[in-house]
């Protein structure tokens, strides 16, 4: 081999260089620790920035040419925060002046949930789950048959028509006919219908460990999850403590525990009625609790309560409505975060009635845990 030629090889070689880390804005830096820290104040900038003051004087988060102010500014440039002009702008503003989160900014807490939980998304185009059901769908699957009166145009397959209409009138009357066309089949896109329960009884945040915070980044991260990959689903979130209640996407950051106790009934009942109006066939609820049930209501409007292990008319309502769920064909997934012996006694019984699933998850699995579900459940039940 002579000289050149040990050159040009030489040359095709693999060149190694020393890696230089793409370089991060003070801005950005700032801005993840910053909305990890919205999550865990449920909304409350200035609580958040004081967090940020604490954080600075231990870790020396800024610096002389980007102080907290520089980031604050930075925050209302991008659109991120505004000032509150009028009590109606903001869902946590109580006086003129306050700074309040923009929508801009509640969008990217669910993107910065997501990141967290399931690492690093790309938007999916069409983002629906496949059935072995043929039907009308997106997705072509390869296999051919006649046009029948009704199909989509789109799902023509123009090379297998052309090469009909010559064989049936040949090159020198080329025409084509209804007889001639062939269309792709498709797979038929099943959809499903969610609701995802929250416990926010106050047991949540008791016996310093606070569980809300990661309830909170699941369901943001599950919101944006479905819309980006599968954005002909459906997801309802509720909250239920003493009774429950509907929640807005955009009202995940400021979700707070309160004095309560867990009413899992009323829960039950408004997410089947949730489900009940809609018209997919694939229906499912998680609910995310970390205690038993404690708490119903009676018909005469009041609340009869019960702390103390498991209460046999309590459990006998929940059971009742898992019964329920069950002939409504909507299993149910129950998410516990919490080594409570009575709630994983009340969780098997419960299970068991309604043929659903159960987990018992540390919080730093929920995440995962609930991604993972979600998926197997998408494939359609026939």
């Amino acid at each position: 081999m002579n000289r050149k030629e040990r050159q040009t090889n030489f040359n095709k070689g693999f060149t190694f260089t020393k890696h230089t880390p793409e370089e991060i804005s003070h801005f950005d830096r700032v801005f993840d620790v910053f909305k990890d820290l919205l999550t865990h104040t449920s909304g409350d900038i200035e609580e958040a920035f004081e967090w940020l003051e604490m954080l600075d004087k231990e870790y020396n988060i800024f610096t002389d040419e980007y102080s907290l102010q520089d980031f604050e500014d930075d925050l209302k440039k991008r659109g991120y925060i505004k000032e509150e002009i009028d009590e109606k702008d903001g869902n946590t503003g109580t006086g003129k002046g306050k700074n309040i989160l923009t929508a801009k900014l509640e969008a990217a807490l669910r993107e910065f949930a997501l990141d967290q939980i399931f690492g690093k998304l790309k938007k999916s185009g069409i983002g629906n789950h496949n059935t072995k059901k043929v039907g009308v769908g997106d997705e072509r699957d390869g296999e051919n048959r006649a046009f029948q009166y009704g199909d989509d145009l789109s799902t023509m397959n123009m090379t297998e028509s052309l090469k009909n209409a010559q064989i049936n009138n040949g090159i020198s009357d080329l025409r084509l006919t209804e007889d001639d066309l062939i269309v792709e089949e498709t797979k038929h896109k099943a959809q499903m219908s969610t609701v995802l329960m929250i416990d926010i009884s106050h047991s949540m945040i008791l016996y310093g460990e606070d569980r809300i915070t990661p309830a909170k980044k699941v369901a943001m991260a599950l919101v944006e999850f479905i819309n980006r990959k599968y954005p002909k689903d459906s997801i309802d979130i509720i909250v239920f403590g003493n009774e429950a209640w509907p929640i807005k996407v955009k009202d995940l950051p400021y979700l707070k525990v309160g004095p309560y106790h867990t009413n899992t009934v009323a829960g039950l009942e408004l997410a089947m009625d949730i489900l009940r109006r809609k018209r997919n066939t694939n229906k499912q609820i998680f609910m995310i609790t970390d205690g038993k049930p404690s708490c119903i209501q009676l018909p005469t409007g009041e609340f009869y309560m019960n702390s103390n292990g498991l209460d046999e008319m309590i459990v006998g309502q929940c059971l009742n409505k898992a019964a329920q769920a069950r002939k409504l064909k909507i299993p149910i997934t129950t998410f516990m975060i919490a080594q409570d012996p009575y709630l994983r006694k009340f969780v098997e019984a419960f299970t068991a009635q309604n043929k659903g699933k159960a987990f018992l998850t540390g919080l730093s699995g929920l995440g995962e845990m609930i991604f993972e579900d979600y998926e197997k459940n998408r494939i359609k039940r026939i």
